[in-house]
């Protein structure tokens, strides 16, 4: 039922994550940052709805900052494989 859809996306939700770090760590990588805003601007995009019609603010800020952690840390984590693979 209703238990099974919930837990479906929120699979779908953990797996489009490992997507969007995996893809913003292949853009450090081969130093194409530019990439990272458009990725990031296609996610927002498509967020957008959800977001605006959920009625809850504090949801929205919650994505948002997981977001934006995600993000940090996956450019972290490239900069420094970069700086030790000598390419930064």
């Amino acid at each position: 039922g209703s238990e099974m859809c919930i837990r479906d996306r929120a699979m779908a939700g953990q797996r489009i994550g490992y997507l969007e770090r995996l893809l913003i760590l292949t853009f450090v990588l081969i130093n194409q940052f530019a990439a990272i805003g458009f990725l990031l601007a296609a996610k927002s995009i498509f967020r957008f709805g959800d977001l605006t019609k959920s009625e809850d603010k504090k949801l929205t800020e919650y994505v948002l900052l997981g977001t934006l952690t995600s993000v940090v840390i996956t450019i972290a984590v490239g900069l420094t494989t970069r700086m030790y693979m000598g390419k930064l």
